[in-house]
């Protein structure tokens, strides 16, 4: 009876690891961890680089709200040393909202850096996962997102919190590439795969909308590094979950994989790569400038900041152009990640999708990239107004370059594309 019973619970442990449900179920909570991780800092991180700039009661100007009267004028007490005079005729809230638009320069390249490293890890990343299969890299990357997270939460300087991010990056390049290849492997019909990569791409887009307001709440009424430690522990869940389900190993492949170059080389996978990274610039230029549009000009608390879209003069004016930005983004991923799998099938050597993701992940990666480092000098130069058109422009003007991808072509392999 014990036999038959072990027996039985050995079967249905193997039935869990050959599920195509608790793959997608395993790629969708380790995307949802690795956005999360992506959109909580937003709203913690400008608040906390300025408290870290002015935790000193010395530090910064600091004015007495003396009475007026006929003969008296509101005075400066103490001025810091390296202040230049004419900055000493600012009224207080001009010289915070001249701070906070600095800040945005520092902003910007901590956000981006975890992108650029990012786009540095990804061809390596790509093809490796043609040569030992998705399983490897992503249990990797689990493991660093845990590593990042806990930096995140116990980091008190720019440096220590730079050095997190740039890990996420890495961490990241393995969650998106291993996982959306795992994904396109198991679902092989373009419907199938199209249903599947929405549902995991769901997990990437609920962190990005749970994100924001959960590190802005937990760091208001909690603290900072609670946030990062629940996030540390959801990692650790779901590198348990996958050992369950699908254990690292090597797995070598009978096809051979297309090369970047036909890859790179190829109109069509261009064209849905540029969607991509358009699409994401729109928001992440966003990212970095939002919330300190909304600190200077609406006066928000820390847990409000990039819940919303600006270009409003109130909170409630917010709500809709950020749901139709989400939605936005929304389509044109969850449609383009499974067109660049139908490509790699109908013009490549199918059914070996690593690097054909690495290139996706590039362009998603590369509108996070230059999104926030744009934002600080076009904010800076033009104003958050006219960034806005700005973003607005670009996103019309590709639009059309979309219709070539109605009928793509088939295409056969040549010898050229068997360099690399």
């Amino acid at each position: 009876m014990t036999e038959v019973s072990g027996w039985s619970c050995g079967a249905r442990f193997e039935g869990c690891r050959k599920s195509r449900r608790l793959v997608i179920i395993v790629v969708s909570t380790a995307l949802l961890l690795d956005s999360m991780l992506l959109a909580t800092i937003v709203p913690i991180i400008p608040e906390f680089l300025y408290n870290i700039r002015h935790r000193e009661p010395d530090e910064g100007i600091r004015f007495e709200a003396a009475k007026l009267s006929t003969t008296e004028t509101p005075f400066v007490t103490s001025i810091p040393a390296n202040m230049d005079a004419a900055m000493t005729t600012k009224a207080p809230r001009r010289l915070k909202h001249d701070e906070l638009v600095d800040e945005t320069y520092e902003i910007g390249f901590m956000l981006a850096s975890k992108v650029v490293v990012q786009l540095l890890a990804n061809p390596f990343v790509g093809p490796l996962t043609n040569r030992i299969g998705y399983s490897i890299p992503m249990f990797t990357g689990l493991v660093i997102i845990f590593v990042s997270s806990t930096i995140f939460a116990y980091g008190r300087s720019f440096s220590v919190l730079f050095l997190a991010r740039a890990l996420h990056g890495i961490a990241s390049s393995c969650l998106s590439v291993a996982g959306m290849g795992m994904v396109a492997e198991r679902y092989p019909g373009d419907k199938e795969r199209g249903n599947a990569m929405a549902v995991a791409l769901g997990g990437l887009a609920l962190g990005v909308l749970v994100g924001p307001p959960f590190g802005g709440l937990m760091y208001q009424f909690v603290g900072k590094r609670e946030p990062f430690l629940y996030l540390a522990a959801l990692a650790l869940g779901v590198g348990f979950l996958q050992l369950l389900v699908v254990q690292p190993e090597i797995v070598r492949r009978s096809l051979e994989a297309p090369s970047l170059i036909a890859l790179l080389t190829d109109p069509y996978i261009m064209v849905a790569a540029g969607a991509i990274a358009f699409v994401n610039m729109g928001i992440t230029m966003l990212e970095p400038s939002l919330p300190i549009h909304m600190m200077d000009t609406l006066n928000a608390p820390k847990w409000l900041p990039n819940w919303e879209i600006p270009l409003a003069t109130s909170f409630n004016q917010l709500i809709a152009p950020n749901v139709g930005i989400g939605f936005a983004i929304g389509m044109v991923v969850s449609s383009m990640m499974p067109e660049l799998g139908r490509l790699v099938d109908i013009r490549h050597t199918g059914e070996v999708y690593g690097s054909v993701y690495a290139i996706g992940d590039v362009a998603f990666n590369l509108g996070f990239a230059i999104g926030p480092i744009l934002s600080g000098i076009l904010v800076k130069n033009i104003g958050f107004e006219w960034m806005l058109v700005a973003i607005a422009i670009i996103s019309l003007a590709y639009a059309p370059a979309l219709f070539l991808l109605r009928a793509p072509p088939t295409h056969q392999r040549g010898p050229v594309e068997n360099l690399l």
